[in-house]
Parts: structure tokens; C-alpha cells; sequence
């Protein structure tokens, strides 16, 4: 690509060297034109006369703009005016802006007026801003002045491919309107893509570039032209994040997770303290490895021979527990650095989140100079099922699954180790983050990536510590296995003002959500709904195709299983005639096919077995949604018998299939879902939102993963 990037760095260079973080107009326009973005056509009028015959030399209506590094946003301070036409108006004009300029900054610096040729079309906006998280992303939406009150933008990494800025021309709620809606020209996809492409390409050649924006662009069936560029520079060159090679990762979870030797810093003998618990749950839940407890001032803990110091430890210890309190850590971590402890696990509250940020640094510094991972600090500590770890103070667990699970929060951890024990749902692994001050969720999707005893991985996060580290593991991960993420805090946080509107719209929620699922994570929206994704998702098999099928007993179960499915992106089956008429033999003639089938209330266990097997067998079917209603008729624990065994005989002919089932009715509903649960349907009593919101979260990750044929 033939950028000109010299000419960005001397116009980036002499505006810092001026102390401005805000450029010029003119100099916008000069960082565009060095990467081939088209502007409107546009000169700088230094007096009234000048800018009549620069609108005389452009023909037609003209902008007027003033042009001041004082005057960012040159709209809300009456320094903009546009449609402005013949002399006379042209001079009243200049002199309007530089009236209202006067009015808005107390002298400010004037270099002139802008004069630009107008231009119309489509109005959208393309920008790009430094996200706190994930670093340079690309912004599309609708633009002008309604850009921030309509909010209709989609965000993405920069740098994009060409498939992936085109793909953001989709993702807006207004994209049928760019494609022509109600007999409209629609416009060149291919410019605004291109524009995208090479924004996305001068802030992440330039990261110093802090936010940009075009808006509006004009987009029109014959291309694209920005009529108004803004840039803002950061204070400072950005600070790339300590990165690990994925190499080096592996190796060390691998010893944090599969550990061969773990010394207990501050082992206790006393009832109630964090040691001892941690000691007991080691030896209980049946660590097959060395546990070595460290105590200077005892000789023995729970009857193991205990040593002064983690250095006195014969062998090899791959993990330090630390159970003492936060001032002891830095002396204690030194002492597992001199011995080639691996990690560190800093159960230990009182560091950064109670304000002591000093000694929390302390303690990094000590674990980087000696190559220590660090899982925490204030954390619950974690499980690793396969070796039978329960390195944690909290209730022990044992019911090994194929889920793991994280939080940054220990009544999260809790809460998921409730619902696991409620749900009997096993698991791989439950880890603490907790600060994150080193080991985070990047290092653990990369563990679990490799790990054959984890088939899915949730995790609830209030941030990420590096985002683009995050993405690139993410990435990685989904093309086989689910991730499920709940991000806890939704809403704006407003650090910092934005200088353009791009950075507005990305000071909340949004850029979280876009990249999150460009990763190919599943987001869930609440607490219950990350824990029965996690208990789910490696429940059902992964679908074939988008065809979703709902048979049900119940008419009203049908209209909001149907308005279920809608609402978590489910595709309802047209059913073929030659398939309605094979379910119209099975159902009574006041039944109902089509989809919704509704094989009404009354009917035995045979017409639900019947339609079952049907859509089971039927290739074009791709996914079922069962509703239940319990009648004497068909009673729950028969309709779960039927199901399973029109299950399991359909998996047997290499007909796999995910099925979900919602069941109204007494209470012998809630065993009747376990029942199917327990052989790999997803069931659940007294909802029809449940079952097919876990379904909805299988489909967008199959669909993320491309595994859809």
C-alpha cells in the first residue's frame, strides 16, 4: 500500500513540538492525503475576499469552518456553517464564524476559514479511537450530527482486513438504508470499506494518533468523502503491555495447574485460620503430589513434617501457597524465587484493592526478577479436578467435569461452586483471579486450550488486563471449544472526556460487546445465565445447520417458545410440505402443524415419541425445542423416558442433534428435567426462556467457530 508515511510523522512531529494534542483542520486533511482517504475538496481563506473566490472557484454551496487548534468541536461552537451560497452571503459567513469563535475561547488562535466545496449523500461516520482495554479500534455508524444520540456504530480491532471492514457495513441496525431500502441508490460498499481499512491503518502505524474522525462521510452509489476530519493526539506514547510467549505461558500453567510439589506458606495447625484450611483441603481431597508445609514455628502441621522456610523443602515445588497476611508476602516470595518456585498463589487480601498499590508493585517486581507467575492477590485460590487440587480455603469440590470456570470475584467463585454442587455439573477447574497482578484470563484460555479435560470455559471478568492478548487467545480457543464470558460492569465508567465523537461512543459497553464477538465469545447477559451456558453448552451436541424445529403440547408454550427463539437468534424451520405432512399423520386433526407443532395437551406418550423420532430422522431438521405439558395422559417421568430413548436411538444412527426442553406443570417436572439432563438434553421446569437461551449461546458459537454447514 502506498502510504506516505513521512508525511504523517512531520505532521505529527511539529504539532507536538507546538505542544498541541488537537490538529488543525488542514493538518487532518494532510494526514488523509498521505494515506488515501478522500476528503471534500477545501482551501483555507485567510479574509472575507479570499473565501468569496475560493467559493466562486468550487461552484455551488459551500461550507465555511473555522480553522483553530483552541476549537475542537466547531459545531457546538457556531464555527461551522454550511449550505452557504453567493458572494454576499459568503462574506457575511466569515464573519459569523470568527464572531462565534471570539464568543466561545477568549482569544483564540485563528489560522483562517476553511472554505470546502459541499458534498452530499449518505451521512455516516468512520473513526477510530484508543480503547483503555483493547487498544486502536475502527468504528462505523450512522454519522452527522445525531451520530451520538442514535448510537448506531460497530467496532473492531485495527488493524482490519478487507472481509472484516466490509463485514462492519452489515453490522449496523441501519445497513438495509446503505443497501438501498425502498427503491434507494445504494452505495459503494467497496469505497466506504476501503476508507475503513486505511483509517484502521494510519492509527495503528501511528499509535500516537489517540482518536480520529470522519463524520461526516458521504456515501454515495459512485464512493465516498469525508467532509470533516478530526484528530487527537495522546500526551504520551502509549505503553505496550508485558507480554508473554505462548510458549512461556504454557509451561508455566502447566506447572501451576499440574503440579508436581505445592508448599503451603503459613500452614496452620489452628482451626480457622487460611492455612489451615488450605492444608486440609490438599490432604483431603487427595492431592497425589508432594505437600510440604511452611511454618517457622512449628515443627509438624496435621501430623506432616513442616519447614522453616520454602527453601528447606527437599525437591522440587512448582507452586507456593501463600496464606499469610499481605506485609509477609515480599519477604516470603524472595525466598520461593531462590528455590525456582514456578507460581505463586496470593490468597492474601490488603493490596490493591484496599489502596496498598506500592506494595502490590512490590510484589510483581519480586515475581518478574525471578520468573514467577503469580495467580492472584485476593483470591479463594482454585481446583483443578484431574489431579484432585483443592488449593483454596473455601468449601472443598470433587465432582470432575469437562467445565472450567473463572472469576475476578470471590462471591462469584462461590456462587459458582453452588450452582455446580446444586446442578451436580462437574468441572475441569475453578480459578481465583482476583487482582489479575500477572497470571489472567489470556494465560488461562491458553492452558485450557490445550487442557483434554476441558471442553468449555466460562468466566466472569469485570476487565481485562490486556484485551488484544485476550482476542488473540480467544480466537484460538473458539474454533473448538466454547467461552462464555459475563463482563460485569455494562454501563459508561467516563474516565476520561472523549475529543471526538468516535471516543464518545466507545466510553461505554459496546466496543466490549463487538470485539468480544469478533473473538467468538459467547457473552452472557446475567450471573444464571453464565452458569447454566458453562453447565450446557458441552451438553449438546453442535448443530448442523440453522433449522430450528419446536414441537410442543402446549399452544401457549409454542408463542413464547417461538418469541424465545427470535429473541436469542434462532431460525424457525418454513416446514416442506412433504415434512408437515408426515407430522400431520401423527398429530390429531385439531392439532396444530406448521412450527410451532402443537400436538395439543391431551395427547398419549406415542404422538410425542412419534413427532420426536420424526424430527430426529428428518436431515433438514437441524435442532428441536420440545415444550412439555403435564397431563395424567402423558405423564413427566414417561415423556422423559420416550425423549431419552428417541434420543439415544437417533445419536445411535449418527443422528445427533441438539435438544432442548422446557416443561410446565407440578412439581415431578423438576425431575423429569434432571432425568433429561442427566443423558444430554438440556432441560428445564417452569421456563421456556432457559433452554432455548442455552441453545441460542450453542448456535453463536458455532456460528463464530464456522463449524455451521
Amino acid at each position: 500500500m502506498g502510504y506516505d508515511r513521512a508525511a504523517v510523522r512531520r505532521v505529527l512531529d511539529d504539532a507536538l513540538a507546538r505542544g498541541r494534542v488537537a490538529l488543525t483542520a488542514p493538518e487532518a486533511r494532510r494526514l488523509c492525503d498521505a494515506y488515501g482517504i478522500p476528503t471534500a475538496e477545501e482551501a483555507v481563506a485567510a479574509g472575507a475576499e479570499e473565501a468569496v473566490e475560493l467559493a466562486r472557484s468550487f461552484g455551488g454551496p459551500v461550507a465555511l469552518k473555522v480553522v483553530s487548534p483552541d476549537i475542537l468541536h466547531k459545531t457546538d461552537a457556531g464555527c461551522v456553517l454550511v449550505g452557504i451560497e453567493g458572494d454576499e452571503e459568503v462574506r457575511r459567513g466569515y464573519r459569523t464564524v470568527l464572531a462565534n469563535a471570539h464568543a466561545h475561547v477568549d482569544d483564540p488562535v485563528i489560522s483562517g476559514v476553511l472554505v470546502q466545496r459541499v458534498v452530499t449523500g449518505h451521512e455516516v461516520i468512520i473513526g477510530a479511537t484508543t480503547d483503555p482495554t483493547f487498544g486502536k479500534v475502527v468504528a462505523f455508524g450512522l454519522g452527522g450530527v445525531l451520530v451520538e444520540a442514535l448510537g448506531d456504530v460497530t467496532f473492531r480491532l485495527a488493524p482490519v482486513s478487507p472481509p472484516q471492514a466490509r463485514s462492519m457495513l452489515d453490522d449496523i441496525a441501519a445497513a438495509e438504508v446503505l443497501r438501498g431500502a425502498r427503491g434507494g441508490a445504494a452505495v459503494d460498499a467497496d469505497a466506504l470499506a476501503d476508507v475503513l481499512r486505511r483509517v484502521s491503518d494510519l492509527v495503528h502505524d501511528f499509535p500516537r494518533i489517540r482518536e480520529l474522525d470522519l463524520n461526516p462521510v458521504f456515501a454515495t452509489a459512485g464512493g465516498a468523502c469525508a467532509a470533516d476530519v478530526r484528530v487527537v493526539l495522546a500526551d504520551a506514547e502509549p505503553v505496550e503491555p508485558v507480554r508473554h510467549s505462548r510458549e512461556e505461558i504454557r509451561t508455566a500453567m502447566r506447572r501451576l495447574m499440574d503440579p508436581r510439589g505445592i508448599a503451603v506458606i503459613g500452614a496452620s495447625n489452628e482451626d480457622g485460620k487460611i492455612g489451615n484450611s488450605v492444608l486440609r483441603n490438599l490432604l483431603d481431597g487427595g492431592f497425589t503430589g508432594r505437600i510440604h508445609p511452611v511454618n517457622p514455628k512449628a515443627d509438624r502441621v496435621m501430623g506432616i513434617p513442616a519447614h522453616r522456610s520454602v527453601t528447606e523443602v527437599p525437591g522440587e515445588v512448582d507452586v507456593a501457597v501463600f496464606a499469610v497476611p499481605a506485609e509477609h508476602v515480599p519477604a516470603a516470595l524472595e525466598e520461593c524465587g531462590r528455590k525456582g518456585v514456578a507460581a505463586a498463589v496470593l490468597i492474601p487480601s490488603g493490596f490493591a484493592e484496599t489502596g496498598e498499590r506500592a506494595l502490590q508493585d512490590e510484589v510483581v517486581d519480586i515475581a518478574r526478577r525471578h520468573r514467577i507467575r503469580l495467580l492472584g492477590p485476593n483470591i479463594y485460590g482454585y481446583y483443578y479436578t484431574p489431579r484432585k487440587l483443592c488449593a483454596t480455603f473455601c468449601t472443598p469440590y470433587d465432582v470432575r467435569g469437562e467445565v472450567a470456570l473463572t472469576s475476578q470475584s470471590g462471591g462469584i467463585g462461590m456462587a459458582i461452586l453452588g450452582f455446580s454442587r446444586t446442578t451436580r455439573m462437574g468441572v475441569s477447574a475453578i480459578v481465583g483471579l482476583g487482582n489479575k497482578s500477572d497470571v489472567d484470563e489470556d494465560d488461562l484460555l491458553t492452558f485450557f486450550e490445550e487442557d483434554d479435560n476441558t471442553r468449555c470455559v466460562a468466566m466472569h471478568l469485570e476487565d481485562l488486563k490486556d484485551g488484544r492478548a485476550f482476542v488473540e487467545a480467544a480466537r484460538r480457543i473458539t474454533r473448538e471449544k466454547p467461552v462464555v464470558v459475563l463482563k460485569a460492569g455494562r454501563t459508561a465508567s467516563g474516565a476520561r472526556a472523549a475529543g471526538s465523537h468516535t471516543g464518545a461512543l466507545a466510553g461505554d459497553d459496546r466496543v466490549y460487546d463487538d470485539v468480544l464477538r469478533q473473538a467468538g465469545v459467547v457473552r452472557a447477559p446475567g450471573l444464571e445465565d453464565l452458569l447454566e451456558y458453562a453447565r450446557g453448552l458441552p451438553v449438546l451436541p453442535t448443530p448442523r445447520g440453522e433449522n430450528v424445529v419446536i414441537i410442543t403440547g402446549a399452544g401457549g408454550s409454542g408463542v413464547l417458545l417461538s418469541d424465545a427463539c427470535v429473541a436469542n437468534g434462532l431460525r424457525l424451520m418454513d416446514i416442506p410440505p412433504d415434512l408437515d405432512a408426515e407430522f400431520r399423520r401423527h398429530i390429531p386433526p385439531f392439532g396444530a402443524a406448521g412450527n410451532p407443532i402443537d400436538i395439543t395437551g391431551g395427547e398419549p406418550p406415542a404422538t410425542y415419541e412419534a413427532t420426536i423420532r420424526l424430527g430426529l430422522r428428518d436431515p433438514r431438521v437441524h435442532a428441536l425445542v420440545l415444550g412439555y405439558w403435564h397431563t395424567i395422559v402423558t405423564p413427566p417421568a414417561v415423556f422423559a423416558e420416550l425423549t431419552v430413548r428417541a434420543v439415544e436411538e437417533a445419536r445411535a444412527a449418527g443422528d445427533d442433534k441438539p435438544v432442548v426442553v422446557s416443561l410446565a406443570g407440578d412439581t415431578e417436572v423438576e425431575k423429569a428435567a434432571e432425568v433429561l439432563y442427566e443423558h444430554g438434553i438440556v432441560a428445564h421446569p417452569y421456563t421456556t426462556e432457559k433452554p432455548v437461551a442455552v441453545l441460542g449461546a450453542k448456535y453463536r458459537w458455532a456460528r463464530a467457530a464456522g463449524l455451521l454447514g
